[in-house]
């Protein structure tokens, strides 16, 4: 007996070198962690991010620390702080008791500033930020040196603790590196440390009135937690030695490694935080979950589930070079986890009603429909059948072409799971509108098949009008009409938005088992498209869907057009 080889996926650059690192004795084990800023909600970029740092040490047994970076205190608050911790939980990882805030390390942040001073290698200025602009230099310039670059370490001290006092006002005075106005690398000409923000913190309050910069706080947090792999996107690459700068010039003894990949850009969609806001603030989008928003609670909302997200994460890998993804790739992955788990139903989402006049009048019946097709334990259900349907209204055409399989007068047609019919009257109102159609239908053919093998080509959906609720079905589309909506700077993103990204059809019929479905349960709405339950509006007497996905990209043919 012959074994088929097993395909072993070849490790990233990433993960190749926490391997080596490993089998070399560098490290015992994996520590990452995921630092977001609580300044508003997480995004699909984000869930790259989150999926490569708790996955990488998922795979090392190691460990993964949640740290949110609350050194703003203008912009970040709790709620943010709550929603990022669901959406990382949603996504399936979990960080144990790892969960730190920046805002933890702050009176250790400031001995470390303390430090710097003492050792010379950081001075109080008095400049405004527009003045150390103009004195940064050209990157083929040196900047021009401070004046008050030479203060005394003494003198120094005293001025950092009076702004720690809160003894001056915002933008009075900063503390910044001693470095070098002469690098190459604009970051290391004297940064910012510290600055004076005379504003209320989420968490601390009002015990601080001076706040740490990004870069100062990243590296030293990593550090106080023993980080072994610090991974970021590739717009750190520039602040890696900046990094290296802050825990060299200290002598920490731990000294993570800043590892820096390609961040996902993906296309019809904008990731920046700035801009996710200005469209929920603006009021373009009905909040941070509205389902066409790239933002984890909107893709939740509309439907996407967990390992969706995760094996799209997977599917466009880890890279040290920027590229482009296609939205179709997301919306592929959601089709082929739901393909393979999303149960099967009917809905009718414009409905034409159907009078089958030989079917006794006042009675119903039961037929069996299948969950999955292709899934036999999904079991089934049973379906009511009675004398008046609906069906779609784009499944009749009176005057149908030859190439047409659907429902047409003097046509016969297959009723999903149900019987044969066919159209015997058309009625119509005042303005010539089909408003309703006559049909006899041939009780032998129960089940959807003829025993005496005739063959029908066109297949269709329904419900029975008298089992059927109402339901509100809101179709989602991509948000932008163009592939890089922020890519024109002269021209506003917001000016592409899709005026048809969200289409909210109110007058909907459902198999009657959905009403009562669940919140964010999934379904495939046969020869429709992937649905969901809104998570939040969603009621018995007022069901309440959003589609997921198409069955098909139709965006494709418009992409190739275009091309």
């Amino acid at each position: 007996m012959t074994t088929e080889p097993s395909i072993v996926k070849p490790l990233d650059f990433i993960r190749q070198i926490i391997a080596a690192d490993l089998a070399s004795g560098k490290h015992q084990t994996t520590i990452t962690r995921f630092p977001p800023e609580p300044n508003g909600f997480l995004h699909i970029g984000h869930a790259k991010s989150i999926c490569l740092n708790f996955g990488i040490a998922r795979e090392n047994q190691g460990s993964c620390h949640l740290r949110f970076d609350d050194t703003n205190p203008g912009q970040e608050s709790s709620e943010y702080v709550e929603a990022i911790k669901k959406d990382v939980h949603w996504l399936g990882f979990d960080w144990g008791e790892q969960l730190h805030y920046a805002s933890d390390y702050f009176e250790q942040l400031y001995g470390f500033a303390v430090q710097l001073i003492e050792a010379g290698k950081a001075y109080v200025c008095d400049l405004s930020g527009e003045e150390m602009r103009q004195q940064r230099g050209t990157p083929t310039e040196p900047g021009t040196k401070s004046p008050y670059r030479e203060r005394s370490v003494a003198e120094n001290l005293e001025l950092f603790e009076q702004m720690r006092k809160g003894d001056f006002a915002e933008g009075e005075r900063v503390l910044r590196a001693k470095i070098d106005m002469a690098s190459p690398n604009f970051l290391l000409r004297d940064p910012v440390l510290y600055r004076i923000m005379h504003t209320s913190h989420h968490r601390t309050g009002d015990s601080w009135c001076i706040y740490p910069m990004y870069d100062f706080t990243h590296c030293l947090s990593d550090m106080l937690e023993g980080i072994t792999h610090s991974l970021c996107t590739l717009e750190f690459e520039n602040n890696r030695p900046l990094y290296d700068w802050v825990l060299d010039t200290l002598s920490t003894p731990c000294h993570p490694r800043q590892i820096e990949f390609a961040r996902l850009n993906i296309n019809y969609t904008v990731t920046s935080k700035r801009k996710l806001r200005q469209l929920v603030e603006e009021g373009h989008v009905l909040g941070w979950d509205d389902p066409r928003m790239l933002t984890i609670s909107g893709l939740r909302r509309r439907g996407y589930t967990p390992a969706s997200i995760r094996n799209f994460c997977e599917i466009i890998g880890v890279g040290k070079r920027e590229s482009w993804i296609d939205m179709g790739v997301l919306e592929n992955a959601v089709r082929e986890d739901l393909n393979t788990h999303a149960p099967r139903v009917l809905a009718v989402l414009d409905p034409l009603k159907v009078v089958i006049t030989n079917y006794p009048e006042g009675e119903s019946e039961e037929l069996e429909a299948r969950n999955h097709p292709q899934d036999p334990e999904a079991g089934t259900r049973m379906l009511p059948f009675s004398r008046e349907l609906y069906i779609e209204r784009s499944d009749f055409m009176e005057d149908a072409p030859k190439k047409f399989f659907r429902l047409s007068l003097g046509r016969e047609v297959r009723l999903r799971y149900a019987y044969f019919i066919t159209c015997t009257e058309v009625i119509k109102d005042e303005e010539g509108e089909v408003i309703e159609l006559h049909c006899s239908y041939d009780p032998e053919t129960r089940g959807g098949n003829a025993p005496d093998g005739r063959k029908v080509k066109g297949t269709i959906h329904w419900v029975s009008a008298a089992h059927a609720p109402q339901a509100e079905v809101r179709l989602y589309d991509r948000l932008f009409t163009t592939e890089f909506p922020d890519s024109d700077k002269e021209q506003d993103f917001k000016s592409f938005l899709n005026p048809e990204s969200l289409q909210v059809l109110n007058n909907c019929r459902v198999e009657p088992g959905l009403a009562t479905a669940g919140a964010s349960d999934r379904f495939q709405f046969e020869r429709q498209g992937y649905f969901c339950t809104d998570e939040q509006e969603h009621r018995a007497e007022r069901p309440v869907f959003n589609r997921i996905v198409t069955l098909r990209d139709s965006w494709a043919k418009v992409s190739a057009k275009k091309k």
